[in-house]
Parts: structure tokens; sequence; C-alpha cells
């Protein structure tokens, strides 16, 4: 009776994930990995003004329709409960603006310096079909720069007593708004691996 050996499977799925954020693609590529592998590619997409999610949906579709394939977007943002969840999906050009210290005196005047820290990820397996999204909230609060400055807003936003950027990147890539929302992608794939 003959056996048959089977190679190893490196990954389940292949995820095209369009951006051109190193520090993203790293985070993402630490809690995805190995179980989905993560190619990148960075595509100039024009963002609309909407919801996070419009214009996660709307960045999808997009490169989608660019790549003529499979693609994985993700867009952040930080809302600041004070100001009725702005900065939202603008923090990037609030940040780029304002800087860390700009944000802060933002919420002076307030003494809630709560904030929710979330990100949507959108995937596609290709032109014409609609996107699903995956969404990872993190509650904390916005305090004075604490840690390197060279991850975004990362410095000024507070979880359980550490700024992200004060925490060590294992501890971050398990507690992140990016975590919880690439959990809730790989429970996806993996339902769809079973059905």
């Amino acid at each position: 009776m003959a056996t048959t050996t089977t190679a190893p499977t490196a990954a389940r799925h292949i995820v095209n994930f369009i951006t051109g954020n190193a520090n993203k693609l790293t985070e993402v590529k630490a809690i995805l990995e190995p179980a989905i592998q993560v190619d990148s590619q960075e595509l100039d997409l024009i963002e609309i003004q909407g919801t996070l999610e419009e214009v996660t949906l709307d960045k999808c579709r997009r490169a989608a329709d660019l790549i003529q394939g499979p693609v994985l977007v993700e867009d952040t943002c930080l809302c600041f409960n004070a100001l009725d969840g702005l900065p939202g999906p603008y923090i990037k050009w609030f940040m780029k603006s304002l800087g860390h210290q700009g944000l802060n005196n933002l919420l002076a005047a307030y003494t809630d310096k709560s904030a929710k820290a979330v990100c949507t990820f959108a995937y596609s397996p290709g032109p014409g079909h609609e996107p699903l999204l995956f969404q990872g909230i993190t509650d904390g609060k916005i305090v004075p720069p604490r840690g390197p400055a060279f991850f975004g807003w990362d410095a000024i936003f507070e979880y359980e007593g550490e700024t992200y950027a004060e925490m060590d990147k294992a501890k971050k890539n398990t507690v992140s708004h990016r975590f919880r929302a690439l959990e809730k992608l790989q429970a996806w794939f993996a339902k769809e691996m079973t059905s």
C-alpha cells in the first residue's frame, strides 16, 4: 500500500495588504502570519470624506479594481469623546498639521480626555465583490506624549497606564484596535475554511 506525503502549507490564505505605511505592515504581519500570508502593495488611493466605514469600503473597492484581485485595506481613526468623535477618520491630517501637542491642545478646555482608537479593515476577493468590514475598538485616553514618537499618535494614546508607544510591540499587538479588528478577520477566514 503506497503512502502519500503532503507538503506542509505555509499559509491558509494570502492577502494583498494595500499600504504605504511600513509600521502598519509590520504590525499586520506580526498579528496575522503565519496563518495568513501578508503580501503588500502601495497604491495612491483617493480617500473620500465620510464615516470611517464609508471611507474604508470605498478604498477597498478602488483597490480591488486597480489590483484586479483580492485586497485588504485599513483605515484608522482616533475619536475624542469630548469632541463627539473628532478627529475620527481625519486623524492622519490632524496629526500632520497639529502634532502630538496640538492634538492634546484640542482637549485643553475639556475634563474628558477619553478616546477610542478604531481600526477598520475591509477585505474584497476582487472587483465586483462587496467588501467585508472587520472593526476593532480600544478605549483609552489622550495624554501628553510619552515614548518614541515614530508611529503616528501612539505616543499620546494611553491604554491601561501605558501609551501605545511605551508598550512592548508584542504586548501592543495583543491589545490594540488593529489586533481586535484582525482577530475578527482571522475568525472569518477560519470559518471560510470549514464551510
